[in-house]
């Protein structure tokens, strides 16, 4: 591997398996030569997740329930002691109620919305504010969306309209943050055959029509999103900010 990312410290939250882009990303982070920090939302995950920290080679394997500030804040500052600046953040957490994916948007209840933008969307938003003290000599944050946010997608109902949200927050925290040389972006990925995709209706005729339309007719890699993300954490990135860059083989451009 290049070393693109020597020296650089990189905290990596939604790990939770090995078929995930979250896991993709961790592991390329490494190849590259970041030192790895992984999260775990409770007990029911630990020990998976240190399973998997210690595959990867994390360096520091830490708890975060992003529905907790005092969590959130507690992670951040443990960083900040161990390692003294931060490099690099990948926030790949989003949850949404399986029933409300199918369906009408419109008959989604209040409490159900706001937990979906709640987890989804200010995390990500919190959890930078609690990192942009740590990059110290400027940084990359980045966060996980889908083409749901721009286009109504059959099947995908609160969670496109908390990505939507979500890329609203990436541009708003990139102008923020770039005055201290701090980078905001997101990956907008294609349809990947992961464990959080089968909680949506009908994926494998979503599979179908997205290799029957791309410009590039085929199915979207974990590792190639990975790509991106270290392209975006690694100094090649230092201009580029408030972007969402697609890794759809081009299905964005054709539409549904």
């Amino acid at each position: 591997m290049s070393g693109l990312l020597a020296g650089k410290t990189a905290l990596v939250m939604g790990v939770r398996n090995k078929w995930s882009i979250a896991w993709a990303i961790a592991n390329a982070y490494v190849q590259h030569g970041a030192q790895l920090v992984l999260t775990y939302q409770g007990e029911r995950e630990e020990r998976a997740v240190r399973g998997l920290g210690e595959d990867l080679g994390a360096s520091l394997v830490l708890p975060c329930d992003v529905s907790d500030s005092s969590q959130v804040q507690g992670l951040f500052e443990r960083i900040g002691e161990e390692y003294g600046t931060l490099d690099a953040y990948v926030h790949a957490v989003a949850f949404a109620r399986k029933e409300d994916l199918s369906g009408m948007f419109a008959d989604t209840p209040r409490d159900h919305y706001l937990l979906a933008q709640e987890i989804s969307v200010f995390s990500f938003v919190e959890c930078v504010r609690y990192a942009a003290p740590l990059m110290k000599n400027g940084g990359s944050a980045m966060t996980l969306t889908y083409l749901g946010a721009e286009r109504a997608i059959p099947n995908y109902n609160v969670m496109g309209v908390a990505k939507a949200a979500l890329e609203a927050s990436m541009r708003y925290l990139s102008a923020d943050l770039g005055k201290a040389d701090i980078r905001v972006n997101a990956i907008s990925a294609g349809p990947i055959k992961t464990l959080s995709a089968k909680g949506i209706s009908d994926f494998d005729e979503m599979l179908r029509i997205f290799v029957s339309r791309a410009p590039i007719p085929r199915i979207v890699e974990q590792d190639e999103v990975a790509g991106v993300a270290v392209f975006l954490a690694s100094d090649l990135s230092k201009c580029v900010s408030g972007e969402v860059i697609h890794a759809d083989n081009g299905y964005h451009i054709v539409g549904l």
